[in-house]
């Protein structure tokens, strides 16, 4: 049986301001890091074998 998931703890102080200044800081991925993503993506998929 799979063990419970535990609650996830409330930030503060230092932790909390970092946590709010890094996800106003998002920038999107440029069309280069996602063709580099996509390229790798289909590199594993071609070597990939999965028994169902």
């Amino acid at each position: 049986m799979a063990k419970p998931i535990k609650e996830t703890p409330v930030l503060r102080g230092k932790d909390a301001k970092k946590f709010v200044e890094n996800n106003r800081n998002v920038r999107k991925a440029s069309e280069e890091e996602k063709r580099q993503i996509k390229e790798s993506y289909n590199a594993m998929k071609g070597i990939s074998r999965f028994a169902f």
